[in-house]
């Protein structure tokens, strides 16, 4: 089962739900995690890494995701940091995220938001 509703990330799934789904090894999903390749997020003080569900396209991380991070490692933003910056309504367009704008591709201006956050 995914996250719970109750959760500060229940857009997430967790890895070993998402391990299941995706018929691979748990530990393969923690090497991708940490390889840069998808975006992980923790409650404070938890053990299990929670994994957005809208970075994924048919059960393959977005084009974009890898950009994504190493942008937002590059600028010095943690897991967390970079999950606020995803999420958080956007005052330029309404109540969208830019989650929204990394599901529609357009991955640059993503990066040059999650650059800026670093800043």
């Amino acid at each position: 089962m995914g996250a719970t509703a109750e959760s500060r990330y229940a857009d997430s799934l967790t890895g070993s739900w998402l391990a299941e789904r995706l018929g691979i090894d748990p530990l393969r999903i923690e090497a991708m995690r940490r390889d840069g390749e998808l975006i992980a997020v923790r409650e404070p003080g938890a053990d299990d890494w929670h994994y957005p569900a809208w970075q994924f396209e048919a059960w393959q991380p977005r084009r974009g995701v890898a950009r994504v991070v190493a942008a937002a490692r590059e600028a010095g933003l943690d897991e967390t940091r970079l999950y606020d910056v995803l999420t958080a309504p956007s005052g330029l367009m309404g109540d969208r995220q830019l989650a929204d704008l990394l599901v529609e591709g357009r991955d640059d201006e993503v990066i040059a938001a999650v650059r800026a956050a670093g800043a």
